[in-house]
């Protein structure tokens, strides 16, 4: 009886040695991959190849990966920059964190965003970032594929939308939101499916990952898209602005970066972009 009971614990203390090295497998597994994720804050482009021998570093903020890498060949290519600055960084933010961190905290020289994220954060009083080009103000559309969307509660309902949701287009979301909140709909009766641009939102909808997206309409939208198949949301959606931080009179470096952003607008692919105002100051 008493052998019994020995074998018996003893099989027992093998159950409970076998499941706690199951567990610490798993365990230990699990974190080597967790490991190999990459941090979900902003991408960044550098240059640091022929400028000056000063420790400077020229920041850029923007959200758009073609604009970054515009950004990056030109500004890295400019003679004031390679005269004032030892480096470039040019940031592409992923989130609003990024625009916390990067705007509010004033850690950037120029950056691509929308003028109501500049003023709340008070950005231009406390780091003097200063307006140096604007794109247009443009409408916000519901926007299908097959059909004319309908702002009515009955006809969303169990629809996928897509939503523009990056730091410098707040508004982006906010809109359209403020449409659903209006007609009773949120993100339990609606599906809400969030992308980085408006070119990933028009991609969503042509694939049919989404049956309706907000955006913009573009003239070039016609070749894939029907203007009957949309519905206004809003008639006027503050544009982009890029802003300088203009701490000193630094009127060369303020005259670089306007030609630079010129030749960024006349580059982009988008007719929204090539379509760009240049704040007066540089003669």
């Amino acid at each position: 009886m008493t052998t019994l009971r020995i074998v018996s614990l003893l099989k027992w203390w093998l159950l409970v040695f076998a499941a706690v090295c199951c567990v610490s497998i798993n365990y230990f597994s699990n974190l080597r991959n967790f490991s190999d994720i990459p941090p979900q804050t902003g991408q960044h482009l550098t240059c640091n190849g022929g400028f000056s021998a000063n420790a400077d570093r020229f920041s850029v903020y923007v959200t758009d990966s073609r604009i970054a890498q515009l950004a990056s060949e030109k500004i890295c290519n400019n003679n004031v920059i390679k005269r004032q600055y030892g480096e470039v960084k040019v940031i592409i933010g992923q989130s609003d964190y990024d625009t916390f961190r990067y705007i509010n905290h004033g850690v950037v020289d120029l950056a691509l965003v929308k003028r109501n994220v500049v003023d709340a954060f008070a950005a231009n009083d406390i780091y003097g970032l200063t307006p140096i080009a604007s794109h247009p103000d443009y409408g916000a559309f519901f926007i299908s594929l097959r059909e004319k969307p309908k702002l009515e509660k009955e006809y969303l309902l169990g629809k996928r939308i897509g939503l523009l949701d990056y730091p410098s287009s707040r508004s982006g979301h906010i809109v359209p939101k403020t449409v659903l909140k209006r007609l009773g709909l949120s993100d339990t009766n609606v599906n809400i499916v969030y992308y980085s641009s408006h070119q990933e939102l028009r991609r969503a909808l042509l694939a049919g990952e989404v049956d309706i997206i907000s955006s913009y309409w573009a003239k070039d939208d016609e070749e894939i898209l029907s203007k009957n198949y949309t519905a206004p949301l809003l008639q006027q959606v503050s544009g982009m602005r890029w802003y300088l931080k203009m701490q000193t009179q630094n009127t060369d470096l303020f005259c670089a970066m306007q030609s630079v952003i010129h030749d960024i607008a006349m580059a982009h692919p988008r007719p929204y972009y090539k379509n760009i105002v240049l704040e007066e100051g540089c003669r």
